[in-house]
């Protein structure tokens, strides 16, 4: 794990409530065109806070994970989109580039679970997430800001979320 710097932030979830509403809040400050990848292994909780950012993105649809049709959609009521895309059976870049996943954040915005899967085809800024399994009940939620606009999102995100 990188030495965090400033612009990074890390948090303890004690619970899977707790890691969806940090979910909620983050979601609530996303906007069409951003990118957000969620990094960790089984159970570390990518899906429960993908849960959470579909919430504060404003859908009321139901999150699953999309591991077997690799991306699924949110709408909020308006009809912007979420999409979630579960990476883990890509083959790679290409693969990526074939389901379009740039016209996915030019469209809406995307939260992407195993991004290192196809590292390659990400926008040259996005925001990293790495989630990492502790216990039963407690994660690490590491959040890594790649690009200016997203050191700004996760300073705005820690105000809005912890108030400092």
């Amino acid at each position: 794990m990188p030495i965090l710097d400033q612009y990074s932030l890390e948090f303890f979830s004690k619970s899977a409530e707790q890691t969806k509403r940090l979910g909620t809040r983050l979601g609530a400050l996303l906007k069409i065109g951003d990118v957000v990848c969620l990094s960790g292994d089984l159970g570390a909780g990518k899906t429960t806070f993908v849960q959470g950012i579909a919430r504060g993105w404003g859908s009321l649809d139901s999150v699953t994970s999309p591991t077997f049709v690799i991306v699924n959609q949110y709408r909020r009521p308006e009809g912007t989109i979420l999409h979630h895309m579960d990476a883990y059976r890509l083959m790679g870049a290409e693969d990526a580039y074939n389901l379009d996943m740039d016209e996915m954040y030019h469209t809406g915005a995307l939260v992407m679970e195993w991004p290192e899967q196809i590292k390659e085809a990400l926008p040259e800024t996005y925001l990293w997430v790495n989630l990492i399994w502790v216990d039963e009940n407690q994660r690490r939620m590491v959040f890594l800001p790649k690009g200016e606009y997203y050191q700004k999102l996760i300073s705005n995100f820690r105000q809005k979320t912890f108030g400092g």
